[in-house]
């Protein structure tokens, strides 16, 4: 293992929407130099909805990336990188759901894809949920559907549910709040 890893310079390669690229070249112990790719991304954050029912609201959507649709909790950039988690949360679950809440609790923080990007997810819980109207970004188009944590669970041990951060959420929910509920 390396005693000394420090940056030589960070060189963006290019700056998106989302998500900015860099190459940083790095000196490794003081005797040779490595390239890392890094990609800053400025947050997100998720929520579980949980209705009255126990069910909890899912988003069903394209996913480019993966060419295909996904089984996923609402989640969403952060507008800044000094957005408080919880006002995302709020925003994403209105937009994405149509529901909104006075009651978010936070279940977990994750980091994504640590080897190259520093994205953090802050994932809360929404409970009491009241109905409000949705309100997609242009180029979502989204399926609301409800499950029971069981069924999720299924889908998760199934393969049909990959998505990281609706696997860690909902496995952290179920954790934390499955035999009590």
């Amino acid at each position: 293992m390396s005693d000394e890893i420090r940056r030589l310079k960070r060189e963006l390669k290019f700056k998106g929407k989302i998500i900015d690229f860099y190459q940083d070249t790095m000196e490794i112990n003081g005797d040779h130099t490595v390239i890392w790719d890094f990609i800053k991304h400025k947050g997100a954050a998720a929520v579980v909805p949980v209705r009255p029912d126990g069910k909890i609201l899912m988003v069903r959507q394209y996913r480019n990336a993966l060419e295909r649709y996904t089984l996923e909790i609402p989640a969403g950039a952060l507008d800044s990188e000094d957005e408080p988690g919880i006002a995302c949360a709020s925003r994403e679950l209105e937009e994405e759901t149509g529901y909104r809440s006075e009651h978010l609790e936070w279940l977990i923080n994750l980091r994504t894809t640590v080897a190259f990007c520093n994205e953090k997810i802050e994932v809360y819980v929404a409970r009491d949920l009241i109905p409000s109207k949705q309100h997609l970004d242009e180029d979502e188009f989204i399926d609301l559907q409800a499950w029971t944590i069981e069924e999720l669970k299924e889908k998760i041990f199934s393969g049909e549910i990959e998505d990281a951060k609706t696997v860690s959420s909902l496995l952290a929910y179920d954790a934390r709040y499955g035999k009590k509920e």
